[in-house]
């Protein structure tokens, strides 16, 4: 089967979230199919242009119509011996080849519907059409559109099937009213399918024209059927049930493997757990913490946004301070949780850290070196934090939503069950009561030692995920 992978960042080439880690990962696991050819599409953006290690070669150059002009589009291809799974680039320096972050440009609109109709215009440039094509969040969501209003009928893109990836419903990709004809290229007919509230939306277009829908955990896919979560779209989502479905991501346990980590302080197993406590040392001397053994390190690797859940912590700062304890943050975002952290950083030097950053390597060594992550996240599809610090030994306190709900089982102090500490309203004193009850636990040795091995040993891969998206290319 062929799979065509499209979205807006591809890690190692460029990230700047979860969905670059997603793009990285599902399709090198796919390629390892018997019969499978995975080819990856991402803009061509000036930081790969100006990166010189970056080998890729000219395959196809062409112009792609949007509404009434034609716009330059060059494919270049990674130079790769890897022949079951290929990467792309779609050139246009316009449009692609600028300074700072790769999303929030005023005309963001007009570049990825440019984006989504240059994959389709580069298929038959490269005699290559896909069984399946699968787009990821707005970026690529006027895939489907195009696909079924001008390309249904060309040679070879008759039997093309289409799978659309809701990562985070909150950003859907939004245009004004003309973008219809004066982008797109489309007639009125089409006005229902991208309208809503008067204006283009793309992620509404893609639930709507796309064969299949997914999102990144089960819960999810419950969630953003009802309106908190849904941004305005539970109703096409509800009248579209019938093909969506939930898959929770997995994460690269080669990257994240703590007996084989190149980045961290000393590398451990579930059977060498007292090594880990070498990390903890290492991490509070780096972060001029005082270095004790007798109080845990409760952890947090994420964007400083509310839907996070830093109100909750911001609600509660003080009685954390007071308890024994210590906090680490690693993350950039709204200015008031920034300043927030570093003034109570200033305040208590010894028990909080902020590190308003984005520092993989420390980031590799906090997973490494804290005893709890914590992720209160008023909304969170699926979440990666929470599989890669069990691979540590990092014990989660989650919120009870999407994602986190699907991987983190309470801990049952009877059984000795579970995978972590939960709360289920979203309310900074309930959420103080799960890390009380993670640090309470966290001194009976013998308990905390059991659910450490046992995050450890979670299988946090993408094996079981990729085998439920065969399913759903199959059933296409």
């Amino acid at each position: 089967m062929k799979i065509l992978f499209a979205a807006g960042e591809c890690a190692p080439f460029i990230k700047t979230g979860g969905l670059g880690d997603v793009a990285a990962a599902l399709p090198r696991a796919l390629s390892e199919a018997p019969g499978s050819e995975i080819a990856v599409f991402i803009p061509y953006y000036k930081a790969l242009k100006d990166d010189p290690e970056l080998q890729v070669e000219l395959v196809a150059e062409f112009t792609v119509p949007l509404s009434w002009r034609n716009v330059y589009a060059g494919v270049f291809r990674l130079v790769s011996r890897k022949k079951k799974l290929q990467y792309y680039f779609i050139d246009n320096e316009y449009y692609f080849y600028r300074d700072g972050s790769i999303y929030g440009h005023m005309d963001d609109g007009e570049r990825f519907a440019y984006f989504s109709k240059a994959i389709l215009e580069s298929l038959r440039y490269l005699n290559w059409y896909p069984d399946i094509i699968h787009c990821n969040d707005w970026q690529t969501a006027l895939i489907p559109v195009f696909l079924n209003a001008q390309y249904r009928g060309a040679e070879g893109c008759q039997n093309i099937r289409t799978v659309y990836t809701i990562h985070n419903i909150e950003y859907q990709g939004w245009a004004g009213h003309d973008f219809l004809g004066e982008v797109m290229g489309l007639g009125e007919e089409w006005r229902g399918v991208v309208d809503m509230n008067g204006a283009v939306n793309f992620m509404k277009a893609a639930i709507v024209t796309a064969d299949r829908i997914t999102t990144v955990s089960r819960t999810y896919a419950f969630e953003i059927q009802n309106s908190y979560f849904a941004h305005g779209l539970d109703g096409v989502l509800r009248d579209n049930g019938w093909k969506l479905a939930g898959v929770v991501n997995g994460i690269d346990t080669e990257e994240w493997d703590a007996a084989t980590d190149p980045l961290i302080y000393a590398n451990f197993t579930p059977d060498t757990l007292e090594k880990k406590a070498e990390n903890k040392r290492f991490l509070q001397e780096r972060l001029g913490l005082a270095v004790r053994d007798d109080v845990p390190v409760v952890i947090m690797i994420t964007r400083l946004a509310g839907h996070k859940g830093v109100d909750l912590i911001q609600a509660v700062m003080d009685d954390l301070m007071w308890d024994e304890m210590q906090l680490v943050v690693i993350g950039t975002g709204e200015a008031q949780y920034e300043d927030m952290f570093r003034g109570y950083a200033y305040a208590f030097p010894h028990k909080m850290s902020a590190n308003i950053v984005f520092d993989n390597t420390l980031a590799h060594q906090t997973y490494a070196g804290g005893d709890l992550v914590l992720m209160p996240s008023k909304q969170e599809p699926c979440g990666l934090t929470q599989l890669i610090a069990m691979r540590y030994g990092t014990v989660p306190i989650v919120r009870e939503t999407g994602g986190l709900f699907d991987t983190v089982p309470a801990y049952d102090p009877e059984t000795g069950e579970g995978r972590g500490f939960t709360f289920k309203t979203y309310n900074a004193h309930d959420m103080l009561d799960a890390i009380r009850r993670g640090c309470a636990l966290f001194h009976d040795k013998e308990a905390w030692a059991a659910l450490q091995k046992n995050d450890m040993r979670v299988d946090s891969s993408w094996k079981a995920s990729v085998e439920d998206y065969w399913d759903i290319y199959r059933s296409l």
